[in-house]
């Protein structure tokens, strides 16, 4: 079960674009204080603006840095924080290329003060499954099928239901193209009536000792509702399939059950449109731990991320996302890339973070 507990530890923000803007909401709502806003040109935000992280940090006093930047620009601003001795939560993922990822390590990785904003397995619907499955219900996972979102946040949905830690991995994949029409993107309705050419990638992940992942992703998928999201979850003992579940119940018995989410306001209940939890049976697996905030499940992951981080740097908790996580989760997305673009297995060798 989810739950917040923030405190008061102070914090700036690197960049002012639309992920920053999520940030600071979810900062506004969970009670982590944001002090500051490094931009490099002047511009109008809703805290202080600053030119530089030092001075940002200098003038507030804050306690870690967020990275809302973009890919390339994300390992001088980690390397500025890591220099300054002051923890800081980038974006995913950390840098643009394998080489970069190692040469990333190379300069911050021992540390200890790197953290990425991997928010997915933190969704209030994957947290629940999560749980779900960490109970032992499925028996020993060993397959997970995503379709619903790319590349490094797909690989660490998977690594997260597997139990799978940084390691060697072998990555086949294909791609097609086929029409499409794209009704919405990032800013809303797109205004398109026809098809437009569209790819998706296939991979299959296999990372060794009987775990494997496959991979299924169509361009804009993401923001695209004409594509359904997918989560499949194997094991020794059953399988989840979005929110139902099929496991073994004993000699002779096969039990089927659903995960519930309590959805407020609808209908006659007054009370607000939020999500309040989700459970299982009898087992709350979730619960909203920002009543009132009407979050979708990225403001909520997002916040729980944010809140998270907090907590480590005032020492009441473990780390939210550690970079060598997250480097492992880029360098097979990267990966799937490269075995799809050259139409080859494309195996994961020794690397730097294991």
């Amino acid at each position: 079960m989810t739950t917040a507990s923030s405190g008061q530890v102070p914090f700036v923000l690197v960049g002012w674009g639309y992920r920053s803007q999520a940030w600071f909401e979810a900062a506004r709502g969970s009670g982590v204080p944001c002090l500051g806003v490094v931009v490099r040109t002047p511009r109008e935000t809703p805290v202080p603006a600053f030119a530089s992280l030092g001075e940002a940090l200098d003038a507030t006093g804050a306690r870690f840095a967020v990275s809302s930047v973009s890919w390339r620009s994300a390992p001088a601003v980690i390397a500025d924080a890591v220099t300054r001795g002051v923890p800081v939560l980038t974006e995913t993922p950390p840098a643009p290329d394998v080489e970069g990822l190692r040469r990333l390590w190379g300069e911050v990785g021992a540390s200890g003060l790197v953290q990425v904003g991997e928010q997915y397995p933190l969704y209030p619907s994957h947290a629940a499954r999560l749980a779900l499955v960490r109970s032992g219900v499925l028996g020993t996972p060993t397959e997970v099928q995503v379709s619903s979102t790319q590349l490094y946040h797909a690989v660490a949905l998977m690594r997260a239901y597997l139990g799978a830690r940084c390691g060697p991995a072998t990555v086949r994949a294909t791609t097609l193209t086929a029409p499409l029409l794209q009704p919405l993107n990032r800013g809303g309705w797109t205004g398109a009536n026809d098809p437009a050419p569209a790819s998706t990638t296939h991979a299959v992940i296999d990372f060794g000792s009987g775990r494997g992942g496959v991979y299924d992703f169509t361009e804009q998928q993401t923001r695209n509702l004409l594509r359904m999201r997918r989560l499949v979850v194997r094991g020794s003992h059953g399988e989840l399939d979005g929110e139902t579940l099929v496991h073994w119940g004993g000699p002779e018995t096969i039990l089927t059950s659903h995960l519930e989410r309590r959805q407020s306001g609808h209908d006659l209940d007054m009370s607000g449109f939020d999500s309040e939890t989700i459970s299982h049976g009898g087992d709350v697996l979730w619960r909203n731990p920002w009543p009132g905030q009407h979050w979708s499940d990225d403001q909520h992951a997002t916040a729980a991320l944010l809140a998270a981080m907090a907590a480590w740097v005032d020492g009441r908790g473990a780390e939210p996302y550690p970079l060598r996580e997250a480097l492992q989760d880029a360098a097979i997305g990267f990966a799937i890339e490269r075995a799809a673009g050259e139409d080859r297995p494309v195996e994961l060798g020794d690397q730097p973070w294991w």
